[in-house]
């Protein structure tokens, strides 16, 4: 076979490889994924988008303009902006209305009423930005019973904890207070990562959620870095949230309770999905 032909062949062989998503793992079949390969907004048989202030005192006003899927990458960018507050109330206790003005923009997708899974290994491979303010985070939610009754993963968080660049996973559920969560958390400083390469910001890693009817195990590029057993994830009411059906959440949010304040010269802060994988 003539040289040029067979590294024709081997190029396409190479590019063929890169672009499959692997239908199977570990024993388990893939049953879900986006690739994020449609040019655009990210695809709506999919996701849906979250709109305006939201949560934590977060900075950010959610708006779809703010996540692109670009060269098979979601792209969800923060903006720093002046616009006022269409939802405005002068006089309200509730800060989401009381705020004149918006200072950052945002995006926030979820699957809800669209793709939720109960059991199962989740993969996201995702690149960060930890600039003061940032608050990315994969989550799920489960899709029966309000907040925490009905059971919170949070797969990654980052943000700062005593002003350190943290990296967390969580598991929350209900206690007999309304609103108020039982936690079972990890925080890993950002530098535990850096040690082992000082470039690791500015790379994409892997996420990993093992979900069985037994426990949870979150990991980052296979290292461990939390699990729970459901037995003791269970509600006052005797509900366990984590075996019901969850949807995903991918969003950025910034400052609030926990992002920090940003400094005045940040203008944009950027988080980056390659993936979402599900497997069962």
């Amino acid at each position: 076979m003539p040289f040029k032909i067979l590294l024709l062949l081997l190029l396409c062989y190479s590019s063929f490889s890169q672009n499959t998503v692997p239908t199977s793992f570990e024993g388990k079949k893939l049953v879900w994924n986006d690739e994020f390969k449609i040019e655009g907004k990210p695809n709506p048989e999919n996701w849906s988008f979250e709109e305006g202030f939201k949560r934590n005192n977060e900075l950010q006003w959610y708006q779809e303009e703010n996540a692109i899927c670009e060269n098979g990458i979601l792209k969800i960018t923060a903006n720093s902006v002046e616009r006022d507050n269409p939802t405005y109330q002068k006089g309200s206790k509730d800060w989401r209305y009381s705020r004149p003005e918006i200072t950052f923009t945002s995006a926030s997708i979820h699957t809800r009423n669209k793709k939720e899974f109960q059991f199962g290994t989740f993969l996201i491979r995702a690149k960060l930005d930890s600039t003061l303010g940032s608050w990315p985070a994969i989550w799920t939610l489960g899709v029966e019973k309000p907040w925490p009754s009905n059971g919170e993963i949070d797969i990654m968080e980052l943000y700062r904890v005593n002003g350190e660049a943290t990296i967390l996973g969580n598991m929350a559920w209900g206690t007999d207070q309304a609103y108020k969560a039982k936690w079972d958390n990890r925080k890993i400083p950002l530098t535990h990562f850096l040690a082992k390469d000082p470039d690791w910001i500015n790379k994409f890693h892997i996420w990993r959620m093992d979900w069985t009817e037994s426990d949870i195990k979150i990991f980052i590029d296979g290292e461990l870095i939390n699990e729970v057993k459901l037995s003791e994830t269970i509600n006052p009411d005797g509900f366990n949230p984590f075996k019901q059906p969850h949807y995903f959440l991918l969003n950025l949010a910034i400052g609030g309770n926990n992002g920090g304040e940003p400094r005045p010269e940040t203008k944009t802060i950027k988080y980056e999905v390659d993936y979402v994988r599900v497997y069962q």
